[in-house]
C-alpha cells in the first residue's frame, strides 16, 4: 500500500494567490493552473486578459512540471536538434511542454504537484510560477 502526498483545494489556491498577484505587479494577465502529483487539475484560473490559448498551455506546463516531476525549461535545454531527448515535447499525446513556465509544487523533497502558467513570455510565465512557490512556502510554514 502506498501512501500518497498531494496538494489540497485549499493549497492550489495558495499557489494561485501568489502567481496571481505577481502576475498583476509585471502588468500581465495569465491563466494559472495548478495539478496533484500525477498531473490531474485541481484548480485554474484565467485572469481578465488571459490568452485562450494559454488555458491549454498552462495546464500542459503544470502536467509536465508534475508528471515529469522536472521544471519545464529544463526541458527546452534538452530538448534541441542533436540531443537524445530531442522530440519530447511530442509524447504523451503531445502534452509534455518544454516551454518555461512549469514547475514542479515539492514539499519535504518529495513532488506533490506542480503548477503552470502562460500567456506571457516564458520568463514572465516562469517569474509568476516561482512567486506562486515562495507564496505558498511562506504559508506553509
Amino acid at each position: 500500500m502506498l501512501t500518497i502526498n498531494r496538494l489540497s483545494h485549499s493549497d492550489a489556491l495558495i499557489l494561485i494567490d501568489g502567481a496571481r498577484e505577481k502576475s498583476r505587479d509585471i502588468g500581465i494577465p495569465m491563466c494559472i493552473s495548478i495539478v496533484d502529483e500525477s498531473g490531474n487539475l485541481i484548480a485554474f484560473e484565467r485572469m481578465d486578459g488571459g490568452k485562450v490559448t494559454s488555458i491549454t498551455i498552462s495546464q500542459d506546463k503544470a502536467f509536465t512540471a508534475a508528471a515529469a516531476k522536472k521544471a519545464t525549461h529544463e526541458y527546452n535545454a534538452a530538448n534541441v536538434p542533436g540531443n537524445l531527448a530531442f522530440g519530447i515535447h511530442t509524447e504523451v499525446g503531445g502534452r509534455l511542454s518544454s516551454v518555461g513556465g512549469g514547475l514542479p509544487v515539492v514539499v519535504d523533497g518529495e513532488v506533490v504537484g506542480g503548477i503552470g502558467l502562460s500567456s506571457g513570455t516564458p520568463a514572465q510565465d516562469m517569474e509568476c510560477a516561482e512567486a506562486g512557490l515562495k507564496y505558498f512556502k511562506r504559508t506553509i510554514e
